[in-house]
């Protein structure tokens, strides 16, 4: 049977969860907005160096996301980790909002 007190328990592990989760998060949007700005500032040099040579304006940018491939890298297993955290902290919200609704049902067939 399903007691107020596990329900407690278990909310207070979920919220030990979100806050690390949160912490996570904040980590993974720092090392994204890193890798971004690095990225953004490697093309910018690429495609000054070759704006030198005759070439078509898709050129400039394919060869410059050649020579900045590792930045381009970087920055989307970045992106990708950010996006796994906010889908982490939003499972350990929906755990918690469901945690509730039980300790609300349970709560109430105790009092009947």
């Amino acid at each position: 049977m399903v007691t107020p007190q596990a329900i407690e328990n278990r909310l207070a592990i979920l919220s030990k969860e979100i806050d690390e989760a949160h912490d996570y998060l904040e980590q993974a949007e720092h090392a994204y907005h890193k890798a971004k700005a690095s990225y953004e500032i490697e093309m910018a040099h690429c495609r000054m160096k070759l704006s030198t040579e005759k070439m078509r304006v898709q050129d400039v940018q394919d060869t410059a996301l050649i020579y900045c491939a590792e930045h381009y890298k970087a920055l989307n297993v970045a992106e990708a980790t950010v996006k796994a955290a906010r889908a982490n902290a939003t499972r350990i919200r929906t755990q918690v909002d469901i945690a509730r609704s039980i300790g609300t049902s349970v709560r109430a067939s105790l009092e009947i």
